[in-house]
């Protein structure tokens, strides 16, 4: 139900001046440290590399994160299918 509802949610990403990161459409946050966070979103994980990153909003009812440090990366990861092998190589 969470996949569906984070679906639904808008998912927007402002980054301002590579020092504040707010995000909305966050299911769930995943990791965290100084040099990582990773926030699981409707459009995939997404992984924010940076240094000093500190979480300064969570409110996963709302889907808003915001992130202060400073930014070097955001990359998504594309969600993983189920099943076995074969139904992942021809599904």
């Amino acid at each position: 139900m969470t996949e569906e509802r984070g679906l639904q949610m808008p998912h927007k990403l402002i980054l301002d001046e590579r020092k504040k990161l707010t995000i909305s459409g966050v299911n769930e946050v995943v990791s965290f440290d100084e040099s990582a966070v990773v926030l699981k979103t409707g459009r995939g994980n997404l992984l924010v590399r940076g240094e000093n990153l500190h979480l300064k909003t969570l409110s996963l009812d709302g889907g808003q994160v915001a992130v202060d440090g400073t930014v070097m990366a955001l990359v998504y990861e594309e969600p993983r299918r189920e099943g076995g092998f074969f139904s992942r190589l021809f599904g």
